[in-house]
């Protein structure tokens, strides 16, 4: 019988469930950008292919997110979150054997539905399962940690592929969650807020209208796109803007690191704040960087990283964070799944739409993602008069 921890130790909750979450991002949305090549290349395809099952692992996550919520909302996160492991090991295996390009098609398809139940939305769902209202905290908490994802992912498939293959490096990847997520997910507690809806349910407070709801899934669609269109193509943009390649390079590298700061603020010093205000400062900070960028050219991309990654690392909290002080935790997961279906829809586009701009437009392709930064901030304006 596997021993499991109590609500009270949040310390070690967080922990096993960031840690679990890192194994769940590092295999899943960080290796193409290690893997994608080797694959195309020994399979006799384009990257693009690869890129392509990808994105459609994506929007197969956007499909099942809300059911994952829902049966979060009804039983608790930890039984949902060992399948994703045992979905997560089963599509990666089907990657490492596949002959053709079907089969890899496919083996994208079940990866896909590993990441719609089990990264950041279905471990959000599952802290408001044990914590109710009070989950902001290792909301964060989970974030700072899983926040090194690509830290820890890109280096160790980057060994794996040197040091066996890709093939061999997808298997060990399957082999982690097996031998290590699995079991830091069965060591989580059963959700003890959020139990199933009783004959006459009973809410937080009133319905949350369509126009708040609406306004919140644009704002989660909108910041998605822009921090995946710049995951893609950061360093030829700051190229385009007369940067070197080396300094392109050094600026990207600040992204992670800004993002963990931010975090580690919002975490300590700003966990007063309402996470509203936060939402809307870091909605704010891509469309500044933009400007910033534009203004001064090559010698701003430092700047630029640094302000697009710290209001990342807040806008990615406060996926989790808002909707739960906005709406509470009574049919947090379910909400939560619908409200980020639109923006795993449009990661999945992010990277070929803003290529286009990038390669059609130079540098003003930035005003593209600075537009749909700045039309979230309204957004987030006009959601409290919703």
């Amino acid at each position: 019988m596997i021993s499991r921890l109590s609500p009270d130790r949040r310390g070690l909750i967080v922990t096993a469930l960031g840690t679990s979450l890192t194994v769940s991002w590092a295999s899943s949305y960080y290796i193409p950008a290690v893997l994608a090549v080797p694959m195309a290349k020994d399979l006799g395809l384009s990257p693009v292919w690869v890129f392509g099952a990808f994105s459609m692992a994506m929007v197969v996550s956007a499909m099942v997110g809300p059911w994952a919520g829902a049966r979060i909302d009804g039983f608790g996160g930890r039984g949902v979150l060992m399948l994703s492991n045992l979905v997560f090991a089963a599509g990666l295996v089907l990657l490492a054997v596949a002959p053709t390009a079907v089969v890899l098609f496919a083996g994208w398809a079940v990866i896909g539905l590993g990441m719609g139940i089990g990264l950041y939305e279905a471990g959000f769902a599952t802290l408001a399962g044990i914590y109710g209202r009070e989950a902001r905290g290792p909301i964060t908490g989970i974030t700072l940690i899983a926040g090194f994802a690509s830290t820890v992912g890109w280096p160790l498939s980057g060994l794996m592929l040197a040091t066996w293959g890709w093939r061999e490096a997808c298997l060990g990847w399957a082999l982690i969650h097996l031998v290590v997520a699995l079991p830091l997910n069965a060591w989580l507690p059963k959700g003890t807020r959020t139990p199933p809806a009783p004959a006459m349910p009973v809410e937080d407070g009133p319905p949350p209208s369509r126009l708040a709801l609406g306004l919140l899934a644009f704002v989660f669609a909108a910041t998605w796109f822009n921090s995946t269109a710049m995951a893609a193509h950061l360093p030829g943009l700051l190229q385009a803007a007369g940067a070197s390649t080396a300094v392109a390079i050094a600026a990207g590298a600040l992204i992670g690191p800004a993002q963990v700061a931010a975090r580690v603020l919002e975490f300590g010093l700003l966990r007063r704040v309402h996470p509203l205000v936060l939402t809307r400062v870091a909605a704010a900070a891509h469309p500044v960087a933009a400007v910033v960028l534009v203004s001064f050219g090559g010698p701003a991309a430092y700047a630029f990283a640094l302000l697009h990654g710290a209001g990342n690392g807040i806008l990615t909290i406060a996926k989790g964070t808002l909707p739960l002080a906005l709406f509470g935790a009574a049919g947090y997961g379910r909400r939560l799944g619908w409200l980020n279906a639109p923006a795993r829809i449009l990661q999945a586009a992010a990277p070929l739409v803003f290529g286009a701009a990038l390669t059609a437009w130079g540098l003003s392709a930035i005003w593209l993602t600075a537009g749909i930064g700045l039309a979230a901030f309204f957004a987030l304006l006009m959601l409290k008069r919703a």
